[in-house]
């Protein structure tokens, strides 16, 4: 039985092609954060206006209420 080295060199060309791809190269750089930009600087103002149109819209539903007939 005789080996045909066309195979064996075409079994270690895709041996040594795949080592070769599979070294992955250097990571991509960082994304850089923004800087000045906090996400709770104005968590305060915002509960206070919210409370603050919140008990204007009740006062005008209370204010706007119809008398039954």
């Amino acid at each position: 039985m005789r080996i045909v080295p066309n195979k064996i060199l075409c079994g270690l060309a895709v041996l040594f092609s795949s080592v070769a791809f599979a070294n992955p190269g250097p990571p991509p750089p960082p994304v850089p954060v923004l800087p000045g930009l906090p996400i709770d600087d104005g968590i305060c103002f915002l509960l206070a206006a919210a409370i603050a149109y919140g008990s204007y819209k009740m006062y005008q539903l209370k204010v706007n209420k119809k008398a039954p007939m």
